[in-house]
């Protein structure tokens, strides 16, 4: 004889608790289970072929009589919505006509860019990083710490929070306690707090133009007042931003390898930003994203080893040199701002996980995220050098291309002249995932260029990318 999968795959008593609400304007118990029953059958939230709990177990779950379910289910099985099996039980029904739904319809979500060259944001899969942060992790879940079976520290791992400090004095020249450092969940989340905390809708902030796009909307959702400051071949017109507004509330900056133009701010203009932020009360939000990657000279002296006055929040990511799914960054906070930044990180965020932060922290104690990092820093500066070669070559010079110092990805300019969706035409014939320089803009206009992203993707498909991209180009060009 054949057994009937449906009455084996689940064992007897499996769905003691049926989402049922029961409707105490009918009189009688069992009209209040059968319509339960039956609506919850339509809806589908019971599924066709599911076994029902005896009488007698669904009986004590509803506080009702037994022969109250009884009765339903053969109400049940006379509208064709119950099967009733020999020795096995009462089932939904194989076959269920479908019923009205009250569910709200899901917005359609757009799905997440294809990681196809030149995607930004993508890091290596290094199998060496890969297995020591797979062993770490599995050496602090064995132990089990008593401080992952609780809430703990807004701030985050102690552990790390120690290693960072140690970390940041020797590769960034920030000098701080490891009080001062939140772990977040990325630079993101840090902006979103310390946005929340300093600003009141309508405050000014300056901002770079062009700019990185999720700082602009993350600042612009908590209805702050952007100043667009232009960048030049120096970094932030910081004259030019203190004429269009003195009083600005803070300041977002990416001086180490700003984005997207990739350029550095030089060392009159820092000075010169941190003594506006000294004179008017003002903060500096620092974000250095990818300083690790640099491929000439000596690493840069972060802005918030230059500031003596507290006026510099700095935020600091794995995102770049680990890999972005650890959702892994940090903010070095001034003292004065501790209270209100950890009050506001245990309102909506209470504290971020232990395991992991644990294990990143053994990777910078050990060695293995610089031994990591030194590997990553040859393979990305060889991928920047493939990258613009061949795009200058296939380009038949068309292209201007800029070989940056540091950074995981290059600036590729078009000629000007071109008609306005010039670039957008010539990505798509090379099919390519190139940000465009104009879509990172605010107030300013100029060339156009594109942003494409080195890192994560294996040599052989950067080089055929930037072929297609150069010849696209080239043709484009040449056609006009």
């Amino acid at each position: 004889m054949t057994r009937n999968p449906t009455s084996t795959s689940r064992p007897a008593g499996v769905l003691l608790d049926l989402p049922l609400l029961l409707d105490g304007s009918r009189t009688s118990q069992p009209s209040r289970v059968h319509a339960a029953l039956r609506a919850a059958i339509l809806d589908g939230r019971l599924s066709p072929g599911l076994r029902l709990p005896s009488s007698r177990s669904l009986a004590a779950q509803l506080g009702v009589q037994r022969n109250a379910v009884v009765v339903a289910y053969e109400q049940l099985l006379s509208d064709g919505l119950a099967e009733a099996r020999m020795g096995s039980g009462t089932f939904v029904a194989t076959q269920v006509p479908a019923g009205p739904t009250t569910r709200e319809a899901v917005i359609a979500l757009p799905p997440p860019e294809p990681p196809i060259p030149f995607t930004l944001g993508r890091t290596h899969p290094d199998p060496t990083l890969v297995r020591g942060l797979a062993k770490a992790t599995l050496r602090h879940l064995v132990r089990g710490d008593p401080a992952y079976f609780g809430y703990g520290d807004p701030r985050g791992s102690e552990r790390l929070r120690g290693e960072l400090a140690r970390y940041l004095a020797a590769a960034r020249g920030i000098d701080c306690d490891p009080a001062q450092i939140m772990v977040t969940g990325g630079t993101q989340q840090a902006l979103r707090f310390v946005a929340g905390v300093l600003l009141s809708p309508g405050d000014p902030v300056w901002i770079e133009d062009p700019c990185y796009p999720v700082a602009r909307r993350i600042l612009e959702a908590v209805n702050a007042r952007l100043v667009p400051v232009p960048v030049d071949g120096s970094g932030l017109d910081v004259a030019e931003g203190q004429r269009r507004e003195p009083r600005a509330r803070l300041a977002y900056v990416t001086p180490s390898h700003q984005f997207p133009t990739g350029v550095v701010l030089r060392m009159e203009r820092r000075v010169a930003l941190l003594d506006w932020a000294r004179k008017t009360g003002a903060w500096i939000l620092e974000d250095d994203y990818d300083s690790e990657f640099r491929y000439t000279g000596q690493p840069l002296t972060a802005l918030a080893g230059m500031d003596h006055h507290g006026r510099v929040i700095y935020f600091g990511t794995f995102s770049k040199s680990l890999l972005a799914g650890l959702r892994m960054g940090f903010a070095v906070l001034p003292p004065r701002l501790l209270p209100e930044m950890v009050a506001a990180r245990a309102a909506f965020d209470r504290f971020p996980g232990g395991p992991f932060a644990d294990a990143v922290a053994d990777l910078l104690a050990d060695g293995s995220f610089s031994a990591h990092v030194r590997r990553m820093r040859g393979r990305y500066r060889a991928a920047r050098d493939l990258v613009a070669t061949t795009l200058m070559a296939a380009s038949d010079g068309w292209l201007r291309v800029v070989v940056p110092d540091g950074g995981l990805h290059l600036l590729a300019t078009l000629p000007d002249g071109l008609p306005g969706d010039a670039a957008r035409v010539i990505r798509t014939r090379a099919g390519v995932s190139a940000r465009l320089l104009s879509e990172t803009r605010i107030g300013t206009s100029g060339t156009e260029a594109f942003l494409l992203g080195i890192s994560g993707y294996a040599p052989a498909d950067l080089e055929e990318a930037a072929k297609r991209l150069g010849l696209a180009v080239r043709d484009y060009c040449q056609a006009r």
